[in-house]
């Protein structure tokens, strides 16, 4: 994967809706660009299926959440 940035470049409101349509089950494994279409994802479907095409539904939903942890680790949110 040349030049790959993960999902650095998929906005925060974008991986909270994603992890919102997966937990309610309107978004599942594998994905495809109908799907994220379907969910208002396509505008950043090529970032997500990039690194999330082959990941099943369980590992979508466990690699969001990690990441949107991550993200709010790094920004200092719940310390206190």
């Amino acid at each position: 994967m040349t030049g790959a940035v993960g999902l650095s470049e998929v906005k925060d409101v974008d991986l909270k809706k994603a992890l919102k349509v997966v937990h309610s089950g309107q978004l599942s494994a594998p994905l495809s660009l109908p799907e994220l279409t379907r969910c208002g994802l396509q505008h950043c479907a090529n970032d997500l299926m990039a690194e999330l095409r082959e990941v099943d539904t369980a590992g979508l939903r466990a690699v969001l959440v990690c990441v949107l942890a991550e993200r709010r680790a790094q920004q200092g949110v719940g310390r206190g």
